[in-house]
């Protein structure tokens, strides 16, 4: 019979309204029960993609002996980090404060009054590897609450003292110092080389996640200040990545990390977030450099996004599953879509295709991954580009006959925003208007679905059914990204309005005045029990530092001194952070970047339809200066501050280039404009 998460928006929860766990969602009415019956609350934390969470509900949650357990000793409470992640925010830290670690799924034993008192991630359900049983867990912890209550409380309270502690740091920190200018950028980026494999790209060691917004700093920088390390760090990972196993040689798109320092063997999932901020990261080294590899990489990422996470609505779904069903044993295991054997090449192709197959993709008899099979690779460009396709096709094929990997159907707005903004701008680089108009689709259902009547954003929808959970920062700041990345691509002065009114919100219900610091979520949100803030980066932006982008971008628009100032105290913490942990402030530094560049403001305006218009404005877009907008209308338009009182030059179309509105002369070549705004060329060589 199935438990209260049937009716949950959540694929995740719905995950586990089958589990003969008692399961709640999380509201005052699950806190309301524990403190009627006197028990502490079990709080479970996952997402639908993680394969840990499969493991242990499998395990654990669909085991009759341990839900009666649970039932009768505890409120049992699930929820989805990707729909709540302030409530995953506030106790992820509390597990990393206490165990040095973290990680999904997560364990948490509350109070009644929601503090955390006993925590963890995975527990197995036998004891082993140094960990305890999962229901020796639940037996200790309610002997503990039983025997011990006035210790348990003492704990808690300790613990919430802590996270309150913790939680002032960021607030007081962000108003003493100031944004990072040049000096402080040059050191973030010898600090980044610092932990650079030069050998295989990235930072750091095992497991490598991709860094997508250390490159786009790196890539800003160098467009900035010349800098070739910082182009050489770009390139070399952003190669490393694609040609390893980490990026999905047949269908396109990333998944979310190599569980190796070589890229060679991912852990499965791919998640909507990384591929909208690795596409971007891709056609912006192509921008960069012009290389075929990036354009390339870019053109199959957008297409994997289009045929494989665009829902029926028009929006991105939120991931794809890293387990499916291993055919050979009947059942769920990682990798099981993706890897191969060059028993099964031969299936396929036949024994002199299966050679070919095997050099190109790095397929051996022993094997990258489990059971002898190999997760593929394209180390070097094929010598053969014909039979290269014809293999690729014939595979890709053949894999679409295999059982697929579930979807998490959900849409978030965070991710949707990113992906609005990456594929607005792939479109109009690489001629792909379709990108455009998937862009403008997911936009519209953003705005229908997740707009409230009073300018406030809801987090998650799925099948064109909004949920329950409000918008948190990062919600308005892609969001408003997005809608500004359509206006730049389209002209449409409705998306300007629209970031707007977002970016109003942040103002009026996320920032504190006083500090310039910015909340995870509004001052009027459900209160928990510290309100959450962090400007460090993890798989995505931080909100705090994509609401200073989105502020700065803004602000250049329309000249508004209110939204510039508040990017500036937004960016102190950056200024902070940056020389010590560049890897984490990754999109703080490039929006830095973007702030010691101007931005660059470029105005363009001719007739709409007239060919020199198209063509100054497709330059314009080519440009690497950092974080430069790009504004496209009439000769007069008053609509956008931008573009008011820019008269048409020689009778012809011009463009402006602008800082802080005021403006050097006004061109009308293309390769005048491409010299100004960093362009690898003028827009007329084509994607």
């Amino acid at each position: 019979m199935p438990n209260r998460l049937a009716d949950a928006t959540s694929p995740y929860l719905q995950q586990h309204a089958e589990n003969p766990v008692d399961w709640w969602e999380w509201g005052p009415e699950a806190f309301a029960e524990a403190e009627r019956r006197g028990v502490p609350v079990l709080l479970s934390v996952g997402y639908a993609a993680c394969h840990w969470c499969h493991v242990m509900a499998h395990e654990s949650f669909e085991d009759e002996a341990v839900a009666a357990y649970a039932n009768e000793h505890f409120v049992a409470v699930k929820v989805d980090r990707e729909e709540r992640p302030d409530v995953d925010a506030v106790y992820m830290e509390a597990v990393q404060a206490a165990t040095g670690q973290g990680g999904w799924p997560m364990t948490v034993f509350l109070t009644p009054g929601q503090e955390p008192f006993y925590f963890g991630t995975y527990f197995p359900p036998e004891p082993r590897h140094g960990m305890p049983g999962f229901r020796q867990v639940l037996e200790g912890v309610q002997a503990a609450w039983r025997d011990r209550r006035d210790e348990v409380g003492e704990v808690a309270a300790r613990i919430r003292a802590d996270l309150a502690e913790r939680a002032s740091v960021y607030g007081v920190g962000s108003g003493v110092h100031r944004a990072p200018g040049g000096d402080e950028l040059a050191s973030a980026v010898e600090e980044l080389a610092r932990s650079y494999d030069e050998k295989r790209g990235g930072f750091g060691g095992a497991p490598k996640f991709p860094p997508s917004m250390a490159v786009e700093f790196l890539l800003r920088h160098h467009a900035r200040t010349g800098a070739a390390g910082a182009l050489e760090m770009a390139e070399h990972t952003c190669e490393a990545m694609a040609r390893g196993g980490i990026y999905d040689q047949l269908g396109g798109g990333f998944a979310r990390y190599a569980v190796d320092n070589r890229w060679v063997v991912p852990h499965f999932e791919k998640m909507l977030y990384d591929n909208a901020l690795l596409l971007r990261v891709y056609l912006h080294l192509w921008r960069t450099t012009g290389a075929a590899l990036p354009r390339r990489i870019a053109l199959e990422t957008a297409d994997f996004l289009l045929r494989e996470l665009r829902t029926p609505e028009g929006g991105f779904a939120s991931a794809l599953d890293a387990d499916s069903l291993d055919e050979a044993t009947g059942k769920n295991a990682e990798g099981a879509y993706y890897a191969w054997t060059p028993g099964q090449l031969a299936e396929v192709l036949g024994e002199s295709d299966a050679a070919v197959a095997a050099g190109l993709f790095e397929v051996t008899g022993e094997g990258t991954f489990e059971h002898g099979s190999s997760v593929l690779q394209l180390l070097a460009d094929p010598a053969d580009e014909g039979a290269y396709e014809r293999i690729r096709t014939a595979l890709y094929e053949a894999r679409l006959g295999r059982p697929a990997p579930a979807r998490d159907d959900k849409v978030v707005a965070a991710w949707n925003g990113l992906a609005i903004a990456a594929l607005a701008e792939a479109g109009a680089l690489l001629d792909r208007p379709d990108l455009v108009a998937a862009a403008e689709r997911a936009a519209d259902l953003l705005i229908t679905v997740h707009l409230t009547e009073d300018g406030r954003l809801l987090r998650t929808s799925r099948d064109g059914r909004a949920g329950a959970n409000a918008g948190v920062l990062e919600d308005y700041a892609d969001t408003a990204e997005g809608f500004l990345a359509l206006y730049a691509v389209t002209g449409g002065t409705e998306w300007l309005g629209l970031a707007g009114g977002l970016l109003d919100v942040v103002l009026a219900h996320f920032r504190d005045e006083a500090s310039g610091a910015l909340y995870d979520t509004a001052d009027d949100a459900e209160e928990l029990i510290r309100r959450p803030q962090d400007p460090t980066d993890n798989a995505t932006p931080s909100g705090w530092t994509a609401a200073a982008q989105a502020l700065l971008t803004y602000a250049a628009y329309t000249g508004s001194e209110r939204h510039r100032t508040a990017a500036e105290g937004a960016l102190g913490i950056v200024g902070a952070l940056g020389g010590r942990a560049p890897r984490f402030v990754g999109w703080g530094l490039a929006a830095a970047e973007a702030l010691a560049d101007g931005p660059r403001e470029v105005a363009v305006v001719g007739a709409e339809g007239d060919p020199g218009r198209a063509l100054l404005h497709r330059t314009a877009l080519l440009g690497t200066a950092p974080g430069a907008v790009v504004a496209v209308g009439e000769p007069g338009s008053s609509e956008v501050p931008l573009l008011a009182g820019r008269p048409l030059v020689g009778g012809a179309a011009g463009a402006y280039v602008c800082h802080h509105f005021v403006c050097e002369a006004p061109v009308a070549e293309a390769a005048e404009l491409a010299a100004k705004v960093g362009a690898r060329h003028a827009g007329n060589e084509g994607a």
